[in-house]
């Protein structure tokens, strides 16, 4: 199997590009949707996968490269698993995550004080090739929502999300812990043999 050479990864998100830009082999050529001027499809699927792929087929059929797109968010068990695939919409048109975090804790605190604040992070991430060939692989991590913001390092609800077995969130860890243990780690570990 030829490994890859060059990719555009799949997302106008500037924390997201990061992410995954690092994990990536550092000798890997990488071009991004604003290198072509391109703004983001709209997500329309019902799933993870389902709107991975979409981002990843449109940025793939766009520039005729080989793209990697993920979808990820944040479910909360007594929400039912929201905000889930509706993550980033929680912060309204301009996705700013600070309101989303406090409709978070809003929409948390309607609920019995009891109720245990067990969550999860899931990321799907899905290569599209230009001949329509895919592969799809899925990453998650369990944790707890924090009672408070904690921590100004990551993006999206990383200063609310504190992995099991961790007492600080993804906020407050560095880069390299989170990105050892995260969702994106463990889904982008499922693909890795593509580019390595």
């Amino acid at each position: 199997m030829d490994k890859i050479k060059e990719i555009i990864i799949g997302t106008n998100n500037p924390g997201k590009s990061k992410e995954i830009s690092d994990l990536l082999p550092k000798k890997l050529k990488k071009y991004f949707p604003k290198d072509f001027n391109i703004s983001s499809p709209e997500e329309t699927g019902k799933s993870f996968q389902e709107n991975s792929f979409i981002k990843a087929s449109y940025f793939s059929k766009k520039t005729n490269l080989i793209c990697l797109s993920d979808d990820s968010g944040l479910m909360i068990d007594v929400l039912k698993g929201k905000p889930g695939i509706y993550s980033s919409r929680w912060g309204g048109v301009n996705n700013d995550f600070n309101l989303a975090i406090e409709k978070v804790f809003k929409e948390m605190n309607k609920i019995k004080k009891n109720k245990k604040n067990t969550a999860q992070f899931i990321c799907c991430m899905t290569l599209f090739w230009p001949n329509g060939k895919k592969f799809s692989s899925t990453g998650t991590i369990k944790g707890n929502i924090s009672g408070t913001k904690k921590g100004k390092n990551g993006f999206g609800y990383d200063p609310i999300f504190i992995p099991k077995n961790y007492n600080q969130t993804f906020g407050e860890m560095n880069s390299e812990l989170k990105m050892s243990i995260d969702h994106r780690f463990k889904a982008y570990k499922k693909i890795k043999f593509f580019f390595i």
